[in-house]
């Protein structure tokens, strides 16, 4: 069932986007060659704790951290690990998210690592930023899911990349994972009407190969099958009259 939030809520929703956005902007200052990934974790974890929100991925369906950090062909839910050491050159997304008083948030972005990132992922992380502006443009009053995924199904094909059909992004609110399923693929003018009052969280994840994706041994992480790139970009997001607001961002919009 699509929730409509009341203003009550949606303050706790802005509270908690607002401190995860924060928790991301830790995150992006420590990223550098020789870090591990268990560090931006833990780091995560202590801030998220410090501003009265609790992590919402630890524990949930039994996953041990507190984000997912997935580097180059991993693609989402990415163990954080102490042997996971960010090398020059990498690109690594990292996924978090936060409850504050019951009420959640969710966001993710892709960043580069040092001075020596190829072109190819450069343009990878930058399509899959955009997707994301797109999918927010379409999050309106009186669109339909469909037109969301479509929009960033369209852009991606038209430079040369594949979206991700297995995982999708979804309602937010009381919980992590609300109705309605977002997809990053679609049919214009079809699924659930978009209403003023959903909260959403949009997050293409996009290959630089073919959409396959497989589960490493882990059983968590997904990693793209043909062993190319792929980046994630998420925000939480309100429906306002006109357009989504953004809850969780921290990153230059046009």
């Amino acid at each position: 069932m699509i929730t409509i939030k009341n203003s009550v809520e949606i303050e706790k929703m802005v509270k908690a986007g607002s401190t995860l956005s924060d928790t991301m902007n830790i995150i992006a200052e420590k990223i550098q060659p020789g870090i591990s990934a268990y560090t931006l974790d833990k780091l995560a974890e202590e801030y998220l704790l410090a501003h009265g929100c609790k992590p919402a991925f630890k524990g949930l369906y039994g996953f041990p951290y507190t984000i997912c950090s997935s580097i180059n062909n991993e693609v989402i839910h990415g163990f954080p690990t102490k042997r996971k050491i960010l090398k020059d050159g990498d690109i690594i997304s990292i996924d978090i998210g936060c409850q504050f008083e019951g009420y959640f948030s969710d966001m993710a972005r892709t960043f580069m690592v040092g001075e020596k990132v190829p072109d190819n992922r450069k343009k990878l992380v930058s399509v899959t930023e955009e997707a994301l502006n797109i999918a927010i443009q379409y999050a309106k009053p009186g669109n339909r899911i469909g037109d969301i995924g479509f929009a960033v199904q369209k852009y991606a094909e038209k430079h040369g990349y594949q979206v991700v059909r297995e995982y999708v992004g979804h309602g937010i609110g009381l919980a992590l994972h609300e109705d309605p399923q977002i997809p990053n693929f679609g049919t214009p003018h079809t699924g659930p009407i978009i209403k003023e009052g959903m909260t959403l969280a949009l997050e293409p994840m996009i290959n630089e190969g073919t959409d396959d994706v497989s589960t490493l041994e882990d059983k968590w992480t997904v990693v793209t099958t043909d062993g190319k790139n792929s980046a994630h970009f998420e925000d939480t997001v309100l429906i306002t009259s006109q357009k989504a607001a953004i809850l969780t961002t921290n990153r230059r919009q046009d």
